[in-house]
């Protein structure tokens, strides 16, 4: 597995100067943002010389760059939201596949309409899952244009939320080109460690073949999201499942400030 970081951990709009502080804090990959090149997230255009500067930078740091930021909220409850936000991840794909990054990370969504990654009571509404699937179809379609992957995450807050959500969309999608980010803290809210471990190894048995990134991010048993390594998350223990269904993709953590990231780079290579 190679060891990364989310580029946005690092500040600055400069290809250059992020990517080379992702490499000096001791990550080999990173999942990238469009922030990271002074552009929105999600851009109305990709200019040219931004594909070659981050190109560039990429290639001067020896980072790989293995997945884009391409969230929107895919449940928004105005479906002329969820409209430009799809028209914007087209751009992010293009993107994506113009630097060769193989997988585009997604949000689900929420009825939420201020916060994506916020919970809403009519997430469980068939109406919400059946306006996010709708989005997916139409995205997955951009995806198989482009080559390039897309992946869901399982997040308390969104529409799907665990492991069999994730297995239901992709059943229902039917599609290669849909892919799972495994993210332990994200699989529950409040566990003791033993609890935890239960829960995370049984997500990573559900979706064993299916996982194109793993995150590494924490909790405390309280609920509050921590530093990789400092919660109630058995990381040798999710390393190794991962490992035995034979994943072998880049686990990349977040949730971190810059001054964290060399003792957490430290860490997680420790789990290698």
């Amino acid at each position: 597995m190679q060891v990364g970081v989310f580029a946005k951990t690092f500040p600055g709009g400069e290809p250059a100067g992020v990517l080379a502080a992702v490499r000096e804090a001791g990550f080999a990959v990173t999942q990238f943002n469009l922030a990271c090149a002074g552009l929105p997230s999600m851009p109305d255009d990709v200019p040219d010389e931004a594909i070659r500067t981050i190109d560039a930078a990429a290639k001067a740091s020896g980072v790989g760059l293995v997945a884009l930021s391409g969230t929107y909220n895919m449940a928004h409850p105005d479906s002329r939201v969820r409209d430009d936000g799809l028209r914007r991840l087209g751009v992010v794909i293009e993107a994506a596949a113009r630097l060769s990054i193989p997988l585009v990370t997604l949000c689900t969504g929420t009825r939420n309409a201020e916060d994506q990654w916020a919970h809403h009571p009519d997430n469980a509404d068939p109406s919400a899952w059946a306006d996010m699937a709708r989005e997916m179809e139409k995205a997955l379609q951009l995806a198989e244009h482009h080559g390039v992957d897309l992946g869901i995450e399982p997040e308390q807050a969104n529409i799907v939320t665990s492991a069999d959500d994730a297995a239901r969309l992709n059943s229902e999608m039917g599609s290669n080109r849909l892919r799972i980010v495994l993210d332990p803290a994200n699989l529950f809210e409040r566990a003791n460690a033993d609890e935890a471990r239960g829960i995370v190894a049984e997500a990573v048995e559900r979706t064993a073949g299916h996982v194109a990134l793993a995150h590494a991010k924490d909790r405390f048993a309280d609920g509050r999201f921590a530093t990789a390594g400092r919660g109630v998350v058995d990381f040798d223990d999710f390393v190794a499942r991962l490992r035995a269904t034979g994943f072998d993709g880049p686990l990349v953590t977040h949730g971190l400030s810059a001054e964290e990231a060399p003792g957490v780079a430290r860490f997680l290579k420790g789990l290698m």
